[in-house]
Formats: structure tokens, sequence, C-alpha cells
């Protein structure tokens, strides 16, 4: 059931908040001990929070789309009176006093906490194989990743455990698990969405939005957290829209499930009425290493008082963040002068364009445990490959939607990228809720 439909059946009375709250719970306690996409379920306090809201429609007040809809939380997003871990022992027992203003916004609108969701540690990583809390599966083959960091928001999302998820993305956490899982998700453009009571990362990296079924459940939630309005048109016309398709890097080093996949929406598009152009973008291999540089730079400086305590961390973000110490001076504003350029030359590409398409990962979810995958004939590093096609936008803070766009051969999800200029959601929610109506 997707936002829209749920909203529609409570304001109908056809469906209580309630039942709706007790359906993804009853969800989570069949599913989570298989899929471990929870680390805290809030059954009790939801559950009390549904008939309240009940209440409150039944007396005339209406919070509006999100009224009784269940939402999960990512564990790095903090929530008043309940531990929010980030998916390490640094946090295992923090609970915070006071809530992120993104979570106010949303319960002020009517949301309901049905738990916080697992993530790879300190959101450090795209397979969420947590070494403290477990390892969280795809729903569509438990033995494959779920994609991180916001890898059990993904997996409660697919498996109907909520119908709203937050998560992060600060090179590709919300994106690649949304096209692992086979879902929607947004990483709006930086700065939109207040990233104030959520555990920091890379601070000019970091970015937050929603995860959700369907394109427009991610309008729907995106008004709230951002406090914006986007109107979707209705029907499917395409009209006047400007589609680029990547003519470098973007279809390079891609497996070609996915190449297809994605030129297949392109040319659902086209039938839309978007006009279709090959388009060169600047340089991405540059991008990818300045943004790498500087989340190495920014991770390790928060984190640098813990690492004496070796102990706490799992091995593979001990050593990113061991990594990161050794990261120059020099080698950070090199870094974020090759950002600044780069990203002046995107603003000129968006004149020519209203949006680009690509792949939102470079291939299908990896086998849990992998950590190289055969890649058009060769062996390719799981977290380089899936991060190649969205690390850079982070580094532009530009707004890019994930969408499901097709499944390979074996049925696993294949992930859409549409990336539009900054605050430019507008077009990302027309253009990908068209593709959906189809």
């Amino acid at each position: 059931m997707t936002i829209a439909e749920a909203s529609a059946r409570i304001h109908t009375r056809e469906l209580t908040c309630a039942a709706l709250v007790d359906g993804c719970l009853e969800k989570i306690e069949e599913l989570n001990p298989k899929l471990n996409a929870f680390i805290t379920v809030t059954a009790s306090s939801a559950r009390e929070r549904a008939r309240e809201l009940d209440r409150e429609l039944s007396s005339g007040r209406d919070r509006g789309p999100l009224h009784g809809i269940p939402i999960a939380h990512k564990d790095l997003v903090h929530t008043r009176g309940v531990r929010t871990t980030s998916g390490s022992l640094l946090f295992r027992n923090f609970v915070p006093e006071k809530n992120a203003p993104v979570v106010d916004r949303l319960e002020e609108a009517g949301a309901v906490l049905v738990g916080k969701t697992g993530l790879h540690e300190l959101a450090y990583g795209i397979t969420s194989e947590n070494p403290h809390f477990g390892i969280i599966r795809n729903p569509h083959d438990p033995e494959r990743v779920p994609g991180g960091s916001s890898g059990g928001s993904g997996v409660a999302i697919a498996a109907g455990m909520a119908l709203l998820a937050t998560g992060t993305d600060t090179g590709g956490s919300i994106r690649i698990p949304a096209s692992f899982c086979g879902i929607a998700g947004i990483k709006a453009t930086y700065g939109l969405v207040d990233t104030a009571g959520i555990q920091p990362l890379g601070l000019s990296l970091d970015h937050c939005g929603p995860m959700a079924s369907t394109v427009p459940d991610n309008a729907i939630a995106l008004e709230v957290m951002a406090g914006r309005s986007y109107t979707l048109p209705p029907g499917a016309d395409l009209s006047g829209l400007r589609v680029g398709l990547p003519a470098n890097f973007f279809f390079e080093e891609v497996a070609p499930e996915v190449v297809e996949a994605v030129r297949a929406a392109a040319k659902r598009a086209e039938a839309l009425g978007a006009s279709i152009h090959s388009v060169e973008t600047p340089d991405i291999e540059a991008l990818n290493a300045a943004a790498r540089i500087i989340l190495l730079a920014e991770a390790s400086a928060l984190h640098r008082s813990h690492l004496t305590r070796r102990e706490l961390f799992g091995s593979d973000v001990f050593a990113l963040l061991n990594q990161g110490l050794m990261v120059a001076g020099a080698d950070y504003v090199d870094a974020q002068r090759v950002r600044r350029c780069i990203t002046a030359e995107f603003r000129k590409l968006f004149r020519a364009v209203d949006c680009i398409f690509a792949p939102s990962t470079a291939t299908v979810a990896p086998r849990i445990g992998e950590r190289e995958i055969l890649m058009n004939g060769r062996m390719a590093d799981v977290r380089l490959a899936t991060t190649r096609v969205a690390r850079g936008i982070n580094a532009l803070g530009l707004p890019a939607l994930a969408m499901p766009c097709g499944k390979n051969a074996a049925g696993l999800p294949i992930g859409l990228q549409i990336i539009a200029d900054a605050y430019r959601e507008d077009v990302l929610f027309r253009t990908g809720a068209a593709l959906e109506s189809r």
C-alpha cells in the first residue's frame, strides 16, 4: 500500500490509523527476525500514537496526508527518548533528549514512528553488513545485501514494514538501497532538508531525504521535511522536458542489463513527450576522486578522538577512518577546488537539459560477503563499483531521485537515477511519477 492510498482510506474512514500501524508492526514481527531491518521497534508508543490520531481525526483535526502513516527513522536520526545507535558501539546506549528538527516536522504532520532502522556502521559503507547489530538482508534475495548505508530503511519499505522511512546520503546512501531494494528515494538538494540532530559523516556532503514505495509518496514526504510544495501534474505527459543521456562515464563500467534498463526508461520518457539529448558530462572521475578525499578527511575529523578505541569499530570503517587521517591539508583544499569547478560546469549543462538519466548503481545487489564482483569481464571492488555513479552527485549538492526501472534475469531490481539542477526536485518528481504511471 502506498502513502497516497493509505491516506485516502484513512480520510474516508475505510481504514483506521491503528489498523494501519498494527499491520506494519505485524510485518515487522514476522519479517525482522530474517531481514534484520530494525534495531529498535517502538510498538507500544506507535499503537498509542495511532489511537490518538484516530481520535483527532474523529474530532475534526486533520494533519494532512501523513496523518497516521507509519514511519521508520534511520538509526542516526535523533528521536527523543528512543535509543539512537548510528549502527555503532560508540553510541549503543545513546538516548537523545530531543528530536531532530526533521522528526518534529514529520511528527507534527501525523507520521507514527514504528522503529529505528539499521545501517552500515556510522553510515560509512554501502552493504549494511553491520558487525555490531547484524547483517541486514535484501527482501528480494536474503543472501544479498540491501545496499547502504540506509539499508534498513530500504528493506523496511520494500518489505511493507513501514510506508515511509528517512535515509541519509553522503555518497549514495539513499540511492543505493533504493536501487537494490526496488523502491524510490530522493537525495534532495544539499541543505534543503535540515540535518541538525542527525549524526554526521561528511559535513559538506551529508544529505537527508525520504524513502518510499513510489515517487509521489516521496513528494508527499519531502513537502513536510523541506517545507516546500510539490504539485504533481495529472497524467503522464512529459512534453517539453529535455532529458540528458550521458555519452560518457555513466554507462561505462556498468552491467549490460543496467545499461539496457536505463536506456529503456529514456525511451519511455521520449514516448511520453520528452526530448532526449546526448550530453557530455563534466569530468566525473575527477569529481569522484575529490569527493572521496573530502569524505575521508571530514569523517576522520569527526571521529578522530575515538580512534584509540579500536575494539569499538568494525574493520572496514576503522580502516577508512585511519586512511582519512593521512589526507594532507593541501589535498583537501585541492579537492574542494575541483568540486567548485565541476559544479560550475554542471550549472552550464543544466541550461541545455532539465534532467539527466543515469543508473542508480552500476549493478544489481551483490551477495553478502562479496568484496569483488565480475563487471564486464573483469573483477571490480564492490564499494567502488557501487558508489561510482552516485558519489559525485553529493559533492555537487544536486538533487537526485532513485527509482526502479526494471529487473534482471534473476528478478533483482535495477535502479534509474534522475539528476536535476539545484532546487529542481519538482522536475524529478514530475519525471519519475510519469514513468511510474506508464
